[in-house]
Protein backbone atom coordinates (compact mmCIF):
# COMPACT_ATOMS: atom_id res chain seq x y z
CA UNK A 1 0.00 0.00 0.00
CA UNK A 2 1.49 3.41 -0.71
CA UNK A 3 1.23 6.21 1.37
CA UNK A 4 -0.56 9.13 0.13
CA UNK A 5 1.77 12.56 0.59
CA UNK A 6 -0.23 14.91 2.99
CA UNK A 7 0.30 18.83 2.60
CA UNK A 8 -0.42 20.77 5.52
CA UNK A 9 -3.26 23.01 5.09
CA UNK A 10 -3.27 26.47 6.27
CA UNK A 11 -5.72 28.36 8.38
CA UNK A 12 -8.49 30.12 6.48
CA UNK A 13 -8.80 33.38 7.91
CA UNK A 14 -12.44 34.49 8.88
CA UNK A 15 -14.61 35.56 5.87
CA UNK A 16 -12.14 33.92 3.50
CA UNK A 17 -14.02 30.43 2.57
CA UNK A 18 -16.99 32.70 0.74
CA UNK A 19 -14.13 34.25 -1.34
CA UNK A 20 -13.04 30.83 -2.66
CA UNK A 21 -15.93 29.43 -3.41
CA UNK A 22 -17.18 32.00 -5.28
CA UNK A 23 -13.81 32.47 -7.01
CA UNK A 24 -14.35 28.12 -7.51
CA UNK A 25 -17.74 29.35 -8.98
CA UNK A 26 -16.52 32.05 -11.63
CA UNK A 27 -13.49 29.66 -12.53
CA UNK A 28 -15.87 26.95 -13.05
CA UNK A 29 -18.34 29.20 -15.03
CA UNK A 30 -15.73 31.17 -17.25
CA UNK A 31 -13.85 28.15 -17.91
CA UNK A 32 -13.46 27.25 -21.48
CA UNK A 33 -15.71 24.43 -22.84
CA UNK A 34 -18.05 24.33 -20.06
CA UNK A 35 -21.45 23.98 -21.26
CA UNK A 36 -24.60 24.69 -19.04
CA UNK A 37 -28.11 23.89 -19.12
CA UNK A 38 -31.43 25.83 -19.04
CA UNK A 39 -34.92 24.91 -18.58
CA UNK A 40 -37.39 26.44 -20.22
CA UNK A 41 -41.36 25.57 -19.94
CA UNK A 42 -40.37 21.90 -20.85
CA UNK A 43 -37.74 22.19 -23.31
CA UNK A 44 -33.93 21.75 -22.49
CA UNK A 45 -30.99 24.43 -23.66
CA UNK A 46 -27.35 23.58 -23.25
CA UNK A 47 -25.08 26.41 -24.20
CA UNK A 48 -22.06 25.11 -25.62
CA UNK A 49 -20.60 28.60 -26.46
CA UNK A 50 -22.19 31.86 -24.90
CA UNK A 51 -23.63 34.35 -27.81
CA UNK A 52 -24.06 38.06 -27.12
CA UNK A 53 -26.89 40.65 -27.63
CA UNK A 54 -30.68 40.19 -27.68
CA UNK A 55 -32.75 36.98 -28.90
CA UNK A 56 -34.98 36.41 -31.96
CA UNK A 57 -38.95 36.98 -31.08
CA UNK A 58 -41.72 34.90 -32.83
CA UNK A 59 -41.65 37.15 -35.70
CA UNK A 60 -37.97 37.19 -36.34
CA UNK A 61 -36.16 34.99 -39.07
CA UNK A 62 -33.42 32.88 -38.09
CA UNK A 63 -30.08 32.24 -40.12
CA UNK A 64 -28.87 28.86 -38.37
CA UNK A 65 -26.37 25.76 -38.68
CA UNK A 66 -28.40 22.80 -37.24
CA UNK A 67 -28.27 19.06 -37.03
CA UNK A 68 -31.31 17.38 -35.83
CA UNK A 69 -31.66 13.97 -34.25
CA UNK A 70 -33.87 11.80 -32.51
CA UNK A 71 -33.09 11.06 -28.27
CA UNK A 72 -31.36 8.03 -29.66
CA UNK A 73 -28.86 10.12 -31.32
CA UNK A 74 -30.24 8.89 -35.33
CA UNK A 75 -29.73 12.00 -37.55
CA UNK A 76 -33.08 12.89 -38.70
CA UNK A 77 -31.98 16.62 -40.42
CA UNK A 78 -28.85 19.07 -41.49
CA UNK A 79 -29.10 22.80 -42.59
CA UNK A 80 -26.08 24.82 -43.04
CA UNK A 81 -26.83 28.43 -43.41
CA UNK A 82 -30.82 27.55 -42.90
CA UNK A 83 -32.90 30.30 -42.88
CA UNK A 84 -35.69 29.66 -40.75
CA UNK A 85 -38.93 32.11 -40.06
CA UNK A 86 -39.60 31.05 -36.41
CA UNK A 87 -43.52 31.71 -37.20
CA UNK A 88 -43.37 28.43 -39.36
CA UNK A 89 -41.56 26.07 -37.32
CA UNK A 90 -42.12 23.58 -34.21
CA UNK A 91 -43.00 25.57 -31.12
CA UNK A 92 -40.20 24.07 -28.77
CA UNK A 93 -37.93 24.87 -31.69
CA UNK A 94 -39.40 28.53 -31.65
CA UNK A 95 -39.30 28.83 -28.18
CA UNK A 96 -35.37 27.46 -28.06
CA UNK A 97 -33.96 30.01 -30.35
CA UNK A 98 -36.00 32.75 -28.47
CA UNK A 99 -33.64 32.23 -25.62
CA UNK A 100 -30.59 31.98 -27.70
CA UNK A 101 -28.13 34.85 -28.78
CA UNK A 102 -26.23 35.52 -32.39
CA UNK A 103 -22.72 33.65 -32.49
CA UNK A 104 -24.13 31.17 -29.99
CA UNK A 105 -24.03 27.33 -30.28
CA UNK A 106 -26.43 25.66 -28.24
CA UNK A 107 -28.28 21.72 -27.66
CA UNK A 108 -32.06 21.70 -27.64
CA UNK A 109 -33.72 19.15 -26.05
CA UNK A 110 -37.24 19.19 -27.30
CA UNK A 111 -40.41 16.64 -26.08
CA UNK A 112 -42.82 15.18 -28.38
CA UNK A 113 -45.68 17.67 -27.05
CA UNK A 114 -43.64 20.56 -28.30
CA UNK A 115 -42.54 18.74 -31.41
CA UNK A 116 -44.78 16.44 -33.49
CA UNK A 117 -46.58 14.58 -31.08
CA UNK A 118 -48.21 12.01 -32.41
CA UNK A 119 -47.59 12.84 -35.71
CA UNK A 120 -44.54 10.57 -37.35
CA UNK A 121 -42.76 12.31 -40.13
CA UNK A 122 -41.81 10.76 -43.11
CA UNK A 123 -39.42 11.24 -45.88
CA UNK A 124 -41.45 12.08 -48.92
CA UNK A 125 -39.34 10.56 -51.75
CA UNK A 126 -39.12 7.06 -49.63
CA UNK A 127 -42.06 7.29 -47.88
CA UNK A 128 -39.52 5.62 -44.65
CA UNK A 129 -40.48 6.96 -40.91
CA UNK A 130 -37.94 9.46 -40.35
CA UNK A 131 -39.91 10.97 -36.79
CA UNK A 132 -41.75 8.44 -34.85
CA UNK A 133 -45.00 9.72 -33.46
CA UNK A 134 -44.24 10.57 -29.79
CA UNK A 135 -40.20 11.26 -30.58
CA UNK A 136 -38.37 13.94 -28.14
CA UNK A 137 -36.04 15.84 -30.33
CA UNK A 138 -32.33 17.01 -29.73
CA UNK A 139 -31.15 20.03 -32.04
CA UNK A 140 -27.43 21.12 -31.60
CA UNK A 141 -28.08 24.82 -33.12
CA UNK A 142 -25.27 27.68 -34.36
CA UNK A 143 -27.50 30.86 -34.45
CA UNK A 144 -25.46 32.83 -36.94
CA UNK A 145 -27.74 35.64 -37.35
CA UNK A 146 -31.37 36.71 -37.25
CA UNK A 147 -33.60 39.25 -38.62
CA UNK A 148 -37.52 41.08 -38.00
CA UNK A 149 -39.76 39.51 -40.73
CA UNK A 150 -40.17 43.68 -41.62
CA UNK A 151 -36.77 44.20 -41.96
CA UNK A 152 -35.95 41.38 -44.73
CA UNK A 153 -39.20 42.78 -46.61
CA UNK A 154 -37.97 46.17 -46.88
CA UNK A 155 -34.55 45.16 -47.84
CA UNK A 156 -36.45 42.85 -50.16
CA UNK A 157 -38.87 45.68 -51.74
CA UNK A 158 -34.98 47.84 -51.69
CA UNK A 159 -33.25 45.23 -53.71
CA UNK A 160 -36.53 45.19 -56.40
CA UNK A 161 -36.08 48.94 -57.04
CA UNK A 162 -32.46 48.66 -57.35
CA UNK A 163 -33.25 45.75 -59.81
CA UNK A 164 -35.70 47.49 -61.73
CA UNK A 165 -33.38 50.96 -61.57
CA UNK A 166 -30.59 48.74 -62.98
CA UNK A 167 -32.27 47.39 -66.01
CA UNK A 168 -33.89 44.10 -64.66
CA UNK A 169 -33.38 40.94 -62.66
CA UNK A 170 -29.70 40.39 -63.80
CA UNK A 171 -28.60 43.70 -63.29
CA UNK A 172 -26.59 43.92 -59.83
CA UNK A 173 -27.79 43.40 -56.16
CA UNK A 174 -26.02 41.57 -53.56
CA UNK A 175 -24.63 38.10 -54.60
CA UNK A 176 -26.28 35.11 -54.31
CA UNK A 177 -29.31 36.60 -53.38
CA UNK A 178 -28.74 38.12 -49.71
CA UNK A 179 -29.87 40.80 -48.55
CA UNK A 180 -28.18 43.89 -48.12
CA UNK A 181 -27.53 43.57 -44.68
CA UNK A 182 -25.37 40.20 -45.55
CA UNK A 183 -28.72 37.79 -44.91
CA UNK A 184 -29.55 35.73 -47.30
CA UNK A 185 -33.40 36.25 -48.33
CA UNK A 186 -36.31 34.17 -46.64
CA UNK A 187 -38.32 31.73 -48.84
CA UNK A 188 -41.48 32.08 -49.37
CA UNK A 189 -43.56 30.93 -46.50
CA UNK A 190 -45.02 28.03 -48.55
CA UNK A 191 -43.09 25.32 -48.15
CA UNK A 192 -40.92 26.50 -45.37
CA UNK A 193 -38.74 23.96 -43.96
CA UNK A 194 -40.22 22.59 -40.37
CA UNK A 195 -37.20 21.72 -37.56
Amino acid sequence: MSEITRVPLQPVAKGSLTKIWLGVAAAVVLGSGVAYATRYQGIEIETIKAGTGASPTKTDVALINYVGRLANGKEFDRGERAVLPLETVIPGFSEGLGKMQKGGKYVLEIPSEKAYGAEEKRNPQTGEVVIPANSDLVFEIELIDYKSAAELEQQRAMMEQMQRMQGGPGGGGAPGGAAPGGMPMPPMPQGAPQP
